[in-house]
C-alpha cells in the first residue's frame, strides 16, 4: 500500500511546537498498516521537523533558547537580509536540523519511543501555515 496526503499546519508563533497528535489525527490510514514506513517532509526552508522530548515543554523553550544563540539574528556576515533579521537565522535553523523524518510504522502506529515526540521548529516571527507531504508505505 501506497499514500500520500498533504497535511496544512495552522501557523504558529516563533519556537518548537509538538505536533505528533495534530499528524496522528490527520492519518487514520495508520492503522491499515501493520509494517511500514511513514515519511513526513515539510515543504518549507524556514522551518523544520525533529524528534524530541514529549513530556517536558521546558525541552522545547531551551531548544529555541539555544539555536537562536546558535544563529542569531542580525550576524554583521549576513549577506541575505532583505526577508528581515530572522530570515537567514531560520534558514540555518532548518538546514541543521532538517525538513523530514522517516518513522517505522508497526501495528498500526509509528514507533516513537516513549517520550519521543514529532517537533515543528517554527523558525520565523510572522509565519503563515505550513504544508506536510506524508508518504505512508506499508502492508
Amino acid at each position: 500500500m501506497w499514500l500520500q496526503k498533504r497535511i496544512q499546519l495552522s501557523p504558529r508563533p516563533r519556537g518548537f511546537h509538538l505536533i505528533s497528535d495534530e499528524l496522528l489525527q490527520s492519518l487514520p490510514e495508520l492503522v491499515d498498516i501493520q509494517t511500514g514506513l511513514a515519511h513526513f517532509f515539510l515543504q518549507h526552508t524556514s522551518a523544520s521537523l525533529s524528534i524530541n522530548e514529549n513530556a517536558d515543554s521546558s525541552v522545547r523553550r531551551d531548544m529555541e533558547i539555544h539555536f537562536n544563540q546558535l544563529a542569531p539574528e542580525n550576524a554583521p556576515y549576513y549577506e541575505h537580509t532583505y526577508e528581515g533579521p530572522d530570515d537567514m537565522p531560520a534558514h540555518i535553523k532548518s538546514g541543521l536540523l532538517g525538513c523530514e523524518l522517516t518513522l517505522p510504522i508497526s501495528v498500526g502506529r509509528l514507533q516513537l519511543g516513549t517520550w519521543q515526540g514529532i517537533y515543528l521548529g517554527e523558525h520565523r516571527d510572522k509565519a503563515s501555515s505550513r504544508t506536510l507531504i506524508v508518504t505512508l508505505q506499508g502492508d
